[in-house]
């Protein structure tokens, strides 16, 4: 499979960060094969528009976010207070298509793991169904210990890909505010999951060259084994 799902424990706890700095990363180290990026639904503005400003992916708004709704809300809720429907039908057909044309695929989810994508669907019911190798972006906060725990059971009840586990600084910390917020060995035994590295902060996210060198130094290796 020529593809990876970006996931997380929550919203807004770094997934598109770490999607783009994959992106980053892949177009710096490897021009020559062609990459997507896919954010399968988006409810209001944000990702979408910020892969459009800061990659050249020869891809139109709805090959990236083939489900849009206005309202910045869950989906199924987003979808109901438009009339609509969250078909996704629409998402898979445009999934497969962009496989089949590009080298590989970043897709951003939406929320965490139980996030709801319909009234019956979660996204781990997705990542699951569509057997996507996904990896769990876990923010280094309190109670991020708790969260990758919970994360990883729900991963395993739905047989989720889990390939492991990326930590993700939202603010600045030093290595011994990090150790103690997740440590690795705790995390990685309560999870039985791989750490592949922990992003710093970044007082500039759209920075690609700081961002293509932090991915350099996760465990890229173990990350894309299948």
């Amino acid at each position: 499979m020529n593809s990876l799902l970006i996931t997380g424990t929550d919203t807004e706890i770094g997934k598109t960060v770490l999607t783009t700095a994959l992106a980053a990363y892949w177009q710096k180290y490897h021009s020559s094969h062609s990459l997507g990026i896919m954010k399968p639904i988006q409810s209001g503005v944000g990702d979408r528009e910020t892969y459009q400003k800061l990659f050249s992916l020869q891809q139109s708004s709805e090959e990236i976010t083939p489900l849009y709704f206005e309202a910045p809300l869950a989906p199924p809720i987003a979808a109901a207070k438009e009339n609509r429907d969250v078909d996704l039908a629409i998402v898979w057909q445009s999934l497969t298509k962009l496989q089949r044309n590009r080298d590989f695929v970043l897709i951003e989810a939406l929320g965490g793991l139980g996030s709801p994508v319909t009234n019956e669907l979660t996204v781990a019911d997705l990542a699951a169904q569509w057997r996507l190798p996904t990896v769990l972006v876990v923010p280094v906060k309190l109670g991020a210990i708790s969260q990758a725990v919970a994360s990883s059971a729900l991963a395993k009840l739905t047989r989720v890909n889990l390939l492991g586990i990326v930590l993700n600084c939202p603010q600045p910390l030093n290595e011994a505010e990090i150790e103690d917020l997740t440590p690795v060995a705790l995390i990685q035994s309560l999870t039985n999951l791989p750490i592949f590295g922990c992003l710093p902060y970044f007082d500039n996210p759209n920075d690609l060259e700081k961002l293509a060198k932090a991915v350099s130094d996760l465990d890229l290796e173990q990350m894309f084994r299948r």
